[in-house]
């Protein structure tokens, strides 16, 4: 009996790393999207901005992240503050048994929920891009990731008055993706447009992305990691049931992509005219956020629905917000955001224990605490250090203003 639990929590903790792995292998899939979606006199910043956001919530969710989302709170809506990440579990408390005994590994818990706060940053990054200052960014992920992210995390995955009210989120198309995109709409509502990108007559100026291969390759490496996302948040793989559900988890997940990317290509066939590789691609990443919120309870048939309806509203969310004048280079509010509540709102039709009430008190809370919190974090740097590169910095491009190179200096003129 020792050596069985021993081996189901080696197990379910090697699991449990894999997925992490595989979703930290997103944040490459991110900066490959942005860099390709922007134009290449921006590329180096973009690049410079992934991987530096990596770092800092890595860091900041190990200092006091961490704790804040699954310590003791002081109550269901307030959460405790607590520093580091505390010592792994022992020998003993493994083999003792009973529904309190660990499953797996606490360091492995911690590196896997850590790539999650790294993915609701790395959001932002796409729909800031061209425009703002690097150090201001960089000041608001350490505020985003060390406390805004953790407060409603802490608010369902925590165990607080969201999980309490029976709000259902498996994998986070609320607590990741809806708070990455409610962060990234106060930041752009006070950053405002790229230059260009609208007419004084209300026109819309397409501005083309550098990189359409590289964004494709970022779309794919984003899929594949989605499997870790969505996978590896079902915790445990060592007995038959849990495997079955990993394995309907990763079934509904690509189905769900697949749809998404399918009605995506269609939607813009009937809109544009023309097969638009960029809805595609969206489209795709709306069918996974859409499922995320859900993915094990569907049938495989359901979850490609659920995907193709993420897909239509991705392509209409675009254009609409670009109405708007809402400017977002890469569409990450519309993927993330908007397709992230209406995945959250289809959890009941699969889910009996969902209800359609918690589900919206859910999608209201994180809406208002992280736009709000957002807004003011941002209006405050903005206020002392400002947040804006200056026109003639983004004429020339933020990679020669903020990162003193170019990603492609061989097509620069001298």
């Amino acid at each position: 009996m020792d050596e069985a639990r021993q081996l189901s929590y080696a197990l379910d903790t090697f699991y449990l790393l894999v997925s992490g792995a595989l979703v930290m292998w997103m944040a490459a899939g991110f900066a490959m999207l942005e860099a390709g979606l922007v134009r290449a006199k921006n590329t180096a910043e973009i690049l410079t901005k992934n991987l530096a956001l990596y770092a800092v919530a890595c860091v900041m969710y190990m200092l006091c992240g961490y704790q804040i989302m699954y310590g003791d709170g002081v109550n269901a809506v307030i959460p405790g503050f607590g520093l580091l990440i505390g010592d792994d579990h022992g020998v003993a408390a493994v083999l003792k048994g009973g529904k309190d005994a660990p499953a797996y590994s606490h360091l492995a818990d911690f590196f896997f929920q850590v790539v999650f706060v790294a993915t609701a940053m790395s959001i932002v990054s796409g729909a800031v891009a061209e425009r703002m200052r690097l150090w201001a960014f960089l000041l608001f992920a350490v505020v985003m990731t060390g406390f805004i992210y953790p407060v409603q995390g802490y608010w369902k995955w925590g165990g607080g008055f969201l999980d309490q009210a029976g709000f259902l989120d498996f994998a986070g198309s609320g607590v990741v993706h809806l708070t990455g995109a409610s962060a990234a709409l106060a930041a752009v509502l006070l950053l405002g447009p790229r230059k260009g990108k609208y007419g004084k007559d209300g026109s819309v100026q397409a501005i083309p992305g550098a990189n359409l291969p590289l964004a494709t390759l970022g779309t794919f490496i984003l899929w594949l990691g989605w499997f870790g996302f969505n996978g590896g948040s079902e915790l445990r793989v060592s007995n038959v049931a849990e495997a079955n559900s990993v394995a309907m988890v990763f079934v509904n997940t690509n189905m769900a992509a697949a749809g998404g990317a399918i009605a995506a290509l269609l939607t813009a066939r009937l809109l544009f005219g023309k097969a638009d590789l960029t809805m595609l691609l969206n489209g795709a990443l709306a069918g996974l956020v859409a499922i995320t919120a859900e993915p094990l309870t569907p049938s495989p048939l359901l979850a490609s629905l659920i995907g193709v309806i993420g897909g239509v509203i991705v392509v209409f969310s675009i254009v609409g917000l670009d109405r708007l004048r809402i400017d977002d280079p890469v569409g990450a509010i519309s993927v993330h955001g908007v397709v992230g509540m209406w995945g959250l709102l289809a959890v009941p039709l699969s889910n009996a224990k969902a209800g359609l009430g918690s589900q919206l008190l859910g999608i209201g809370s994180i809406l208002a605490w992280v736009f709000l919190s957002a807004f003011g974090v941002w209006f405050l740097i903005r206020l002392l250090f400002g947040i804006r590169v200056s026109e003639e910095e983004e004429y020339e491009g933020v990679d020669i203003g903020e990162c003193g190179l170019e990603a492609y200096p061989e097509f620069t003129r001298k």
